[in-house]
């Protein structure tokens, strides 16, 4: 994912708190993935206008870690989600 991509949820796609389960799920039709704190940090940053350096700088801020280990971390992630169709990017 390169720094200026900007990473948006696709419509029918959405952040959901699980209240049975107590813990945030990635909603798609007829899919379901349980994140973790560390997904639900990511995604949670996720707004469809900051771009993906932008919210890998935050995040990096936010937890006081170095902005490239975040990237990596992040990049992995977020293209997982893209391959599957849960995440579209606007260049």
């Amino acid at each position: 994912m390169a720094p200026d991509d900007v990473p948006f949820l696709p419509r029918g796609v959405r952040l959901h708190f699980d209240k049975v389960r107590d813990t945030w799920v990635l909603l798609a039709p007829e899919r379901a993935i349980t994140l973790d704190a560390v997904g639900h940090a990511i995604l949670g940053e996720v707004d469809g206008t900051r771009s993906f350096g932008e919210i890998a700088q935050a995040l990096a801020a936010r937890y006081d870690a170095p902005v490239e280990q975040i990237t990596g971390d992040s990049a992995g992630f977020l293209g997982a989600l893209r391959d599957r169709r849960f995440l579209e990017v606007a260049p």
